[in-house]
Order: structure tokens, then sequence, then C-alpha cells
């Protein structure tokens, strides 16, 4: 009698990193992919809806607030928030300080700079 086993690996959440800053881009990109992440990137917000767009397996939005484009990271969070109820978001900034109140339920928010400890035990929180 022959038995097989499955080799059933555990698919990694699916994590969109959107920050203008090409290096901090690359840094965030890095940090949440050694926590075992996928990511995927954007420079701004407009390229962060059509990556939202073309891939519901997104499930965290970690953005940086000031960005170039049409729209700033808080603005992306609202729209996305309303369009893909199920998101979670990480929000970042070295300009603005946000209070509770300033951001959706379940999301986190850390001034630049930030530790990437804790970043990466939000960005776990959050999946």
């Amino acid at each position: 009698m022959m038995i097989m086993v499955q080799n059933i690996e555990a698919k990694a959440e699916t994590i969109l990193v959107v920050e203008d800053e090409p290096m901090i881009r690359l840094m965030a990109s890095n940090l949440a992919q050694d926590e075992g992440f996928t990511v995927l990137q954007a420079k701004n917000a407009d390229a962060a809806i059509v990556m939202l767009e073309d891939h519901p397996e997104i499930r965290v939005v970690f953005t940086d607030i000031h960005m170039k484009g049409s729209m700033n990271g808080l603005q992306l969070v609202a729209f996305a928030h309303d369009r893909w109820p199920p998101l979670r978001f990480l929000i970042v900034s070295g300009e603005h300080r946000l209070a509770r109140g300033d951001i959706p339920e379940g999301a986190c928010f850390f001034a630049k700079p930030y530790d990437g400890a804790s970043i990466a035990r939000a960005l776990h929180s959050l999946v």
C-alpha cells in the first residue's frame, strides 16, 4: 500500500507598500519580506489603486502619508477602506501626527523614523 503525503505550504499574506521615496520603499519592503510576507510595491496612491484592483490577495496597505500624486496616503486609506473594507492599514509619516480617530478602525500609525521590530509586530497583528 502506498501512502501519499502532500506538502502543503502556508501561503504568505500579501502586503502593498506605498512610498514615493525609492530607498524607503525598498527598506519597508525588505522588512516585510524578512517577516515572511509577499510584498508588492507602489510609488504613489494612483499606482496603489491599480495594484489593489489587480491583486485582490492584498491584505494590508503599508503607506506613507506625504506622497506626490493625486492623493496623499490618508486619502488613499479613506478611498481603499471604502472600496475594500476587509483591508487593513499601516500608516507612517515623518511630518504628521495622528490621533486614533484620524484613521480607520483596525489601522495602525507610526511616526518616522520607526522601529522595524514595532512595524513587524504591527504587520503580523493586522493580518
